[in-house]
């Protein structure tokens, strides 16, 4: 089950105690406002269990206003940045979660929320043609779960979205790097594969890095580099296309033809797609 899934219902026994202990008793003067803080807590609680997050946001805010000093208002911040990230308002949870994280460092619920954090940046990567600050505000706060808190129930989940979050930025670097060998600039292309190779290493953008290199440095005459890169490809991924026409290319300038792969020239000298 989604960790978002069991953060509201873990609450619902919170929710529960404080019906219970709710005053009974009301002020008759009209111009009374202020409301009970259970009173408040519960109309909040009620509304996000409905599904009702643009209105259950104001109201946990509003458990915070009149009751600053209650044990509520600190649940209250964490569940007013839950609303606002099921409303979409992402910028605005972002402010409300470091604003919890800053005010209760040791909240028994601080480790959700940096994993909500990061899930707000998630949500909006864009694909690897646009700018890419998203993804990594994304990949520095789920790293914050895995670091601060390596048994927390995120943590896995936030390991798998590192990942996921690396190979996207991997694959920004590939898409830069393609660019500049579509100009010629190979030097410049290089210095980009290079990065995905040293930086996410551990990314499956990896292997086609790789392979370009050995294009770069065959068209820049450099034998030696592309031969030397052509061998690390082979002992890192054996017996694949990459390392086929990676060779290929290191012994005979050119990637192998459609008749030697097999294939549709996917990888051939200046058709591929780069």
């Amino acid at each position: 089950m989604s960790p978002l899934r069991t953060f509201i219902p873990r609450l619902a026994a919170i929710a529960l105690v404080a019906a219970l202990a709710a005053c009974s008793s009301t002020d008759d003067d009209p111009e009374y406002v202020e409301r009970p803080v259970e009173e408040l807590y519960n109309d909040a609680y009620n509304a996000a269990l409905a599904g009702e997050f643009k209105e259950a946001a104001p109201l946990f805010d509003e458990v915070e206003r009149q009751h600053p000093y209650s044990v509520w208002a600190t649940q209250a911040q964490l569940m007013s940045a839950y609303a606002l990230y099921q409303s979409n308002d992402y910028d605005d949870a972002v402010a409300a979660l470091d604003r919890f994280i800053q005010l209760n460092p040791g909240n028994p619920n601080v480790d959700y929320a940096y994993y909500l954090k990061g899930l707000c940046y998630y949500e909006r990567i864009v694909d690897v043609g646009r700018d890419q600050k998203l993804t990594r505000e994304a990949l520095s706060s789920f790293e914050e779960v895995v670091q601060r808190f390596p048994n927390s129930k995120y943590a896995r989940d936030a390991r798998l979205k590192i990942d996921l979050a690396r190979n996207h930025l991997a694959g920004k670097e590939m898409s830069i790097g393609r660019w500049y060998m579509r100009q010629g600039q190979y030097l410049a292309a290089i210095n980009r594969f290079q990065r995905v190779t040293t930086e996410f290493d551990t990314t499956e953008q990896v292997p086609e890095a790789l392979l370009r290199m050995t294009e770069c440095y065959v068209a820049l005459g450099l034998d030696e580099e592309a031969k030397r890169t052509a061998s690390v490809l082979g002992y890192n991924y054996p017996g694949t296309d990459w390392y086929e026409d990676a060779y290929s290319l290191a012994t005979k300038g050119r990637a192998r033809t459609t008749a030697e792969s097999g294939d549709d020239g996917w990888f051939g000298w200046g058709v591929g797609p780069f």
